[in-house]
């Protein structure tokens, strides 16, 4: 099995969204023999904006035939988008800023959710051209997402489920680590819950082929 993890967190493997990451990972590698890990560690390899040649590329009515630059966004693109297609599960490790998705991540997004390579325009909308797999989202939070006492506005997980089936990966998985700004005691509590809920879920009886 090949799982591709997308690190977002500027702490790395010091943050809570890694922890939570690992967590899921462990739980998928559970029962294969053979596991094959991608790390893309968006704070220790920053994914950059993208350039005016990729920009362009975008715009123009197909795709350009020749060969982007070395180090340009449009072969760094491909790049990302092969890591993908490789996969046979994403698992991403992101914390909330600011209501939705760090800066990190948004730029790997603007790489891989690419016009006439991971989705096409039709007249019925955009329709995506990966092949649809698991992809396991680890969302660590100051504040409350869920419950009677959720207050912090999300814009995450709907943006997260937009985007990515704007290019065929609808089976997204959400878990959850929240209220952490409340202190030390509010991580270990969390981090007990996530232990208990990742040992009989549903979500992992599933395996992948």
């Amino acid at each position: 099995m090949k799982i591709l993890h997308i690190a977002a967190s500027p702490k790395s493997q010091d943050a809570n969204a890694w922890w939570l990451a690992q967590r899921i990972i462990a739980r998928l590698a559970d029962g294969h023999v053979a596991v094959e890990l991608t790390v893309r560690d968006l704070h220790a390899t920053p994914v950059a904006h993208i350039d005016a040649e990729y920009a362009d590329a975008l715009a123009a009515p197909a795709e350009p035939e020749e060969q982007p630059s070395a180090g340009s966004s449009r072969a760094l693109s491909e790049q990302l988008i092969n890591e993908v297609e490789a996969a046979d599960c994403l698992v991403i490790g992101t914390p909330m800023h600011n209501y939705t998705v760090p800066s990190s991540l948004k730029a790997w997004i603007d790489h891989v959710v690419r016009v006439r390579r991971t989705f096409s325009i039709t007249p019925n909308g955009k329709v995506g051209l990966l092949r649809d797999r698991p992809v396991y989202v680890g969302v660590v939070a100051g504040g409350g997402l869920n419950g009677a006492r959720a207050r912090q506005p999300d814009f995450l997980r709907p943006y997260l489920k937009v985007a990515l089936a704007t290019i065929g990966l609808h089976d997204l998985r959400f878990f959850t680590m929240e209220r952490l700004a409340s202190g030390a005691q509010a991580v270990l509590a969390e981090r007990e819950r996530v232990m208990a809920t990742l040992g009989p879920c549903d979500f992992f009886l599933k395996k992948i082929s």
